[in-house]
Order: structure tokens, then C-alpha cells, then sequence
């Protein structure tokens, strides 16, 4: 055989001429962010010059606090500029176990006990907690039920790490959270976990006490282990939420992810953490030794003031206040314009509203580009999260009082259009 036969022939590619090295095909079950993307069409739209109110970003407006950006300075001129201990270091180990503890103290367990030693580790972001918490518990073929809607990564991630995704139908009629009798229709013999993200994104909603108490008694009967994304913890408008782990018994079962990026308004910092069981946690530390070594030390030690210092616990009060006050004012818009194709539900929590377009019987991707291209207001489809999704839109409220006030009612002066 001469050499020639033991070259791989090249294939035609849009007129190019590419070889025919293979790649990762668990890339062909995923879709890129739809939220990501939305967001770079508005950019790109904004820098061609279009007046574009973006709605679209669960970014918040406000600057991360002064006093973290000071701790991350003096950090920075201290030397703090090289690798750091990947599990995290032990004082923001310690704010984050007093932060568990501190705001669950009333829980039904009746507080909330992680050991900063084997039970926390300090991750490059709440993305990268959720990844290394299914990296952590995951086999190839294990299922994993997620609610419909919810955030699309809780789904893609599954997906890469060759898991299988169950969605448990949430509809609009059901306030968005499964029954329990539909998560036990869902179970099945290869069922390994279920991942729950209250306050939800993109709804806003999270349920009861009794509610999660059933949802943690059902995981306990099949040891299913429960994850739990708790990044808006904090953001709640009436009775705050309680945890997946403040119940008696369920440490074992619990995988907690969180950061700081929503409370704090520390999105571009990249800080989150695991709460997990020690045998998690360990898992873990392998894979972010591996994947990222460790986060910047200068930013662990602004993520252990954000979470300990009494006046940024007042400026993040500040700002749930401002997003409370912008969500009375969208409410309060509503009510003025009387009839509209548009339902308007209030969010529990969260940085949204899931805007109910289902009466202009339109698919929620064409509502989404006609509002943007005819009112110049950026908005993410609902069908982004979900099949349950569908003839919806989030909108958020992290975003300038003016920009929600002036976008909804171009919202709805559109609508009414229709």
C-alpha cells in the first residue's frame, strides 16, 4: 500500500475543502446559549447605531460595592496575584458556611451546618459550581430530571457530561413548579438526580416549605440526590425562600450551587461555591484542579468581604429594594393599560417577568425579533427554557428604572398593535 491511500481525503465544506479530523459529537445535542446570543444581536445592534433598550440580560445595573472593590485592590498590591489554594481559601470557606448558616437559621432543620474544611469548595462562578457539582455525580446514561421551563445550562450541561435529561413538565397553570405526582411519573430505574433552581429563572417563582419537603421525602425514598441552584436566594419580594438543604436529613442527598454574581452584582468576578457532602466535594476538587487550578486570589478575598462585611449586606439590600420598587412599577403600568393581548404575572423572585404573550397565538422567537426590530426592545423567547415556554418572553429588571419603564410600555403599545 503506498502512502498515498493512507491519507484521509478531504471533504467539501461550503466550498472549502476541510480534512476530516473528528470532534466531540456531544456538541451536536446542544444549542449555544439563546440567552448569550440574544444578547450579542442586541450589542451588535446597538453599535450599528439602533436605539435598543436591552431587557434581555440578567445583569444587574448596579456597580459591585466600593468596599470590594477595595478588599480586591489591597489583595492585588499585597501580592495576591499568583495561583491560590484551590479549594478555596479557608477565610471565604468560613464567610460562605456563615453565610449558609446566618440566612437559614429559622429553616425547618432549624439551621443549615457545612464544615469549611471537607463540605465547601470556592468555584470560578455559579456555571462552573453546576458544572462540577453533575461532573461530580454523574455516569454516562444516568438521568436527570429538570423542570420545564428553566435555565437552558442546567440542561446542556447534563447533556455534555453524557447524561440524559428528563424535563418535568412545569406549565403556566401549575404556577410554573412540577406536581410531585409528575416528578414520580418521570422517575425511572436510571434516574440519578433532580435539579431545582428557586427562585426560578426565568419565571421568578419558587414554592412552598411543604412543597420542598415532599420533593426532598421523594428523592430520599428512590436516593436520588437533589441539586439545588440557589444563585437568587436572595432575591425574593414577599416571604424569603427556603433552601433544598435547611431540612432535617438531607445533607447527604443535597448539592447546594450558588455565587455571588446576582446578589452582590459581581457577575463579571466569576465566584460561586459547592455546599455539598465530603464525597462530592472531593470529586469536586479533582475536577477544578483540572479544569480551572483555582480562582483568583485577589477575587476570593473581595468574595469574602462581599459575603461577611455589614455594609455590603446593606448596599444588597439596596438593591433587592430597587428591583422590588421596579417591579411594583411594571405592575403598576399594567394596570393602567387596562385590557392588553399581554398577561402580566408578578415574580415571587428572581430578575424577571415571563411575559404571557399566548393570546397573539405567535411563536415566542417571532414575538421576540418583531418586538426588538418594531420597538426596539430586547427581550429572550421562552421557548429558550423550555417547551412550556412557549408564547412567552422574559424581561428583566436589572436593568435602569428608565430602560424597564420606557421598554414595557413599548411592550405593550406594541402589543396592542397586534
Amino acid at each position: 500500500m503506498s502512502n498515498s491511500n493512507l491519507i484521509r481525503p478531504k471533504t467539501r465544506f461550503h466550498g472549502i475543502f476541510v480534512n476530516n479530523m473528528k470532534l466531540n459529537n456531544q456538541f451536536e445535542y446542544i444549542s449555544q446559549s439563546p440567552t448569550v446570543a440574544i444578547a450579542d444581536r442586541v450589542r451588535a445592534l446597538k453599535a450599528s447605531g439602533r436605539n435598543i433598550i436591552p431587557l434581555n440580560v440578567g445583569d444587574p445595573d448596579f456597580a459591585t460595592p466600593p468596599g470590594v472593590l477595595d478588599a480586591a485592590i489591597n489583595a492585588m498590591h499585597a501580592g495576591l496575584t499568583h495561583y491560590g489554594p484551590s479549594r478555596g481559601y479557608r477565610d471565604l470557606r468560613l464567610a460562605i458556611a456563615s453565610k449558609l448558616a446566618r440566612e437559614n437559621s429559622v429553616s425547618p432543620a432549624g439551621a443549615m451546618s457545612y464544615d469549611p474544611e471537607s463540605e465547601i469548595l470556592v468555584t470560578h462562578g455559579g456555571v462552573h459550581a453546576y458544572y462540577l457539582a453533575m461532573q461530580s455525580i454523574l455516569n454516562p446514561g444516568d438521568e436527570v430530571l429538570i423542570p420545564d421551563p428553566s435555565w437552558t445550562t442546567h440542561t446542556n450541561m447534563v447533556k455534555l457530561l453524557r447524561g440524559s435529561v428528563v424535563h418535568v413538565s412545569a406549565p403556566a397553570e401549575e404556577n410554573f413548579i412540577p406536581p410531585i405526582a409528575a416528578w414520580k411519573k418521570a422517575l425511572t430505574p436510571k434516574t440519578c438526580a433532580i435539579v431545582i433552581s428557586y427562585p426560578a429563572n426565568p419565571t421568578g417563582v419558587y414554592p412552598s416549605t411543604e412543597y420542598l419537603q415532599q420533593l426532598q421525602e421523594f428523592a430520599g425514598e428512590h436516593d436520588l440526590w437533589v441539586v439545588s441552584d440557589e444563585v437568587y436566594d436572595n432575591l425574593y419580594y414577599k416571604e424569603k425562600p427556603v433552601s433544598a438543604g435547611a431540612f432535617p436529613e438531607v445533607k447527604d442527598r443535597t448539592i447546594l450551587v450558588n455565587s455571588l454574581s446576582k446578589t452582590y452584582a459581581m457577575t463579571g468576578w466569576r465566584v460561586g461555591y459547592l455546599a455539598a457532602p465530603q464525597r462530592v466535594i472531593e470529586n469536586a476538587l479533582k475536577a477544578g484542579q483540572n479544569s480551572i487550578t483555582c480562582v483568583a486570589p485577589f477575587v476570593q478575598k473581595a468574595a469574602a468581604f462581599a459575603l461577611s462585611d455589614d455594609s455590603v449586606q446593606s448596599d444588597a439590600a439596596e438593591m433587592r429594594s430597587a428591583y422590588a420598587r421596579r417591579r411594583e412599577n411594571v405592575m403598576q403600568i399594567y394596570r393602567e393599560y387596562g385590557e392588553s393581548p399581554v398577561q402580566v404575572t408578578p415574580p415571587q423572585g428572581a430578575l424577571y417577568f415571563f411575559l404571557d404573550f399566548r393570546a397573539l397565538k405567535m411563536p415566542s422567537r417571532e414575538i421576540c425579533d418583531r418586538i426588538l426590530d418594531e420597538a426596539g426592545v430586547g427581550l429572550v423567547p421562552g421557548t429558550a427554557f423550555g417547551e412550556q415556554g412557549k408564547g412567552f418572553a422574559r424581561m428583566t429588571i436589572a436593568a435602569s428604572d428608565v430602560d424597564v419603564e420606557t421598554g414595557f410600555r413599548a411592550i405593550l403599545d406594541w402589543a396592542v398593535r397586534k
